[in-house]
């Protein structure tokens, strides 16, 4: 199993976050479209390291264009010689509308779309095809060589995509690389709903399960002390119920039973009652969603029993006790 970690700090700090995370080992550094440019830190992180891969995670389609995402993912390909990852998600429809005066419609057929046209626009730079694609949401049609780049040697980034309905978990079966799983993901729903509808996807043009990376996070409950593990417990309770307020979040607690639970959160939410909506998380939904243990070093063999035949790659976050231990934990993930 892979074992990637956030680039940490600014961007002052980016190249020698990247460079450390990559001397510790892991396999990928990420970064997310938050507070700041997902893509700035991952570029100065290529100018200080050789191996680790460089992954968005995520970086938000809807708020650009195909081509502009073909132009940024191209060149951070060629500048990091082939090591870069576009990982996009859709974000929701409130954002992409009211933050980024973007237009949202069907987003599942929207990122089909997007993907595709994306990969149209690459396939002209790096296969000297016509570019001729007209789509229902995008068309691209020009293309001269004033506007083509010429560093082609390591070709098209790899494309993961974030996904948590069947739809959109389809989508990234059929048309992109891997898929990031959202952390307000259980095992249960992972076997039942992520894997089959990944297969479905994948089946749409005879690729295999092999031809696919599943990257999933995971929540984990720990801590070196009891005070720590306490404050461990509520953090991720609190942010169990953050994600659960959401409605396009609500199938994952409906297979489990939970399903009441979800409106009532939404409720709170929009009270701004952020540590009750915590409260409401029970010991049985914590379990189902993470990885509890006081003890740090059984995380580890909790994390993969449950899903080492599932994910490929993960970003797990362990509190260590030094920079030994933590590359001890890290190469137990790996193995």
């Amino acid at each position: 199993m892979k074992v990637d970690s956030g680039l940490m700090g600014d961007l002052a700090q980016a190249g020698a976050s990247g460079k450390r995370l990559e001397a510790m080992g892991y396999d990928g550094a990420i970064t997310a479209e938050t507070a700041h440019d997902p893509f700035f830190p991952l570029l100065l992180a290529a100018q200080e390291t050789e191996r680790i891969e460089l992954i968005t995670s995520i970086a938000v389609a809807f708020s650009r264009t195909p081509m502009n995402l073909a132009n940024i993912g191209h060149d951070l390909n060629s500048f990091s010689k082939g090591r870069f990852v576009l990982g996009l998600g859709s974000q929701i429809q409130a954002h992409i509308t009211k933050r980024f005066s973007m237009p949202w419609s069907s987003p599942a057929k929207r990122m089909r779309e997007f993907i595709t046209a994306m990969r149209a626009i690459w396939d002209s730079w790096h296969k000297g095809e016509r570019l001729a694609f007209e789509g229902d949401y995008y068309t691209h049609k020009l293309m001269t060589p004033m506007f083509t780049p010429t560093d082609v040697d390591y070709g098209a980034p790899k494309v993961f995509l974030a996904a948590v309905g069947p739809l959109m978990t389809e989508v990234a079966g059929e048309v992109s690389d891997g898929v990031i799983i959202h952390s307000f993901t259980t095992e249960k729903y992972l076997r039942e709903v992520t894997l089959p509808a990944i297969g479905k996807g994948l089946a749409v043009h005879g690729r295999s399960r092999d031809d696919f990376e599943v990257s999933y996070p995971g929540f984990v409950v720990t801590g070196q002390t009891e005070e720590a593990f306490a404050a461990s417990k509520t953090a991720v309770c609190k942010q169990i119920a953050f994600y659960g307020s959401t409605p396009a979040y609500a199938p994952v607690l409906g297979l489990h039973g939970w399903g009441d639970l979800q409106p009532e959160l939404n409720r709170l939410s929009k009270q701004g009652e952020w540590d009750q909506m915590g409260t409401l998380i029970t010991d049985e939904i914590l379990d189902a969603f993470a990885v509890v243990s006081e003890d740090v070093d059984a995380v580890v063999d909790i994390f993969r029993s449950r899903y080492g035949d599932l994910a490929d790659r993960t970003t797990l976050s362990l509190p260590v006790a030094d920079a030994e231990h933590g590359k001890e934990l890290l190469a137990r993930l790996r193995a």
